[in-house]
């Protein structure tokens, strides 16, 4: 014990283990007095360790306990430790409760930055995990539904998430709609719930197309920078473009079959005609526009033929531009011949 000690007890616990015959010192927080006082006995870990013989179960000191060995300072005789000890001394200080009560976190993810999203992002796997061998509906049978975005996630999370850990969740919740919704367990719909937008009745719903007084089924297709209108009805396979046949518009083969591509993979070829107008861009770039549009246009006649179209890669539209040229470089990325002298 040095000068400034308030409990024997936690100088025990403190250095109990120590075989050497040193002078005890404790860590700073556990006493008010770096330094110790003038007229202040002086313990050593030998005084100590037979200090863990006069605790009792409880950890109360014996009141007929005398240390029999050593001397506090020079010149004086054994120290009787049950006399100078007061009730301020035995009785543990507030900072000594904190040093003893292991406080264990609520969650698991405490350690991870941002609890609740780590916490939110377990119990999604959890539920996945769960109901994966669940039947599921085709992802175009879906009713559209809006998820929380990722600013209001934030406000509920009371910590910032980037878009790339946010998506790891609305992936998730996307697998989960699909369930099939009479085998939906209700623990699932509450989650789904709770991640759905509150204004829900302002989800856009897609402009349903339908055939023309004429007949036709309207489709527009863009690529790079060109745009193509088409119109598509039924007949015997004729095919316009620009008011020229195809093989006119279109001197290579390879242009030619992609601008009619989604009739061919459907085997339609010979059973609609196609009427359709280009502009801008080159003939790469107004083939793979009227590829999307005769798409877009077959379905305004045979909806159930979407799949078979998106399996052939007809219905999505393709967002790559040519890039531009930089300063300093012949093209957008090549950079002159390099040429030491």
């Amino acid at each position: 014990m040095v000068a400034g000690l308030v409990s024997l007890r936690h100088c025990c616990r403190t250095i109990l283990g120590e075989a050497f015959n040193t002078r005890v010192a404790l860590p700073r927080a556990s006493f008010p007095h770096p330094r110790p006082l003038a007229g202040a006995r002086s313990f050593t870990i030998s005084h100590v360790q037979q200090a863990r013989s006069i605790l009792d179960d409880e950890g109360e000191v014996n009141d007929d306990w005398i240390l029999k060995t050593g001397t506090g300072t020079s010149g004086q005789g054994p120290v009787n430790i049950a006399d100078e000890l007061t009730e301020e001394d035995i009785t543990p200080t507030w900072a000594e409760q904190q040093f003893a009560v292991r406080r264990v976190p609520v969650s698991a993810s405490y350690f991870t930055g941002n609890a609740t999203f780590v916490d939110n992002l377990l119990a999604l796997r959890a539920l996945q995990r769960k109901y994966e061998l669940l039947p599921t509906i085709p992802k175009d049978q879906v009713p559209p539904v809006k998820w929380k975005t990722l600013v209001e996630y934030n406000a509920l999370a009371g910590k910032s998430v980037s878009a790339s850990k946010f998506k790891q969740l609305t992936n998730i919740l996307d697998r989960l709609n699909i369930i099939e919704p009479t085998l939906m367990p209700q623990d699932v719909q509450d989650v789904l719930a709770w991640y759905k937008r509150d204004t829900q009745g302002a989800v856009s719903t897609q402009k349903e197309r339908t055939v023309d007084e004429f007949g036709r089924g309207y489709g527009l297709g863009r690529r790079k920078t060109s745009v193509a209108r088409v119109y598509v009805l039924e007949g015997d396979g004729q095919v316009y473009i620009n008011g020229k046949t195809l093989a006119e518009h279109f001197e290579r083969l390879h242009d030619r079959e992609s601008a009619i591509w989604p009739l061919l993979v459907t085997d339609r070829i010979d059973k609609y005609n196609v009427w359709a107008t280009v502009d801008g861009g080159g003939k790469t770039g107004q083939a793979e526009a009227l590829t999307l549009g005769v798409a877009r246009a077959l379905m305004v006649h045979e909806p159930a033929l979407k799949p078979a179209l998106r399996r052939a890669g007809c219905v999505t539209r393709d967002h790559r531009m040519v890039e531009r040229k930089k300063p300093g470089h012949v093209k957008a990325r090549k950079m002159p011949t390099w040429v030491k002298r």
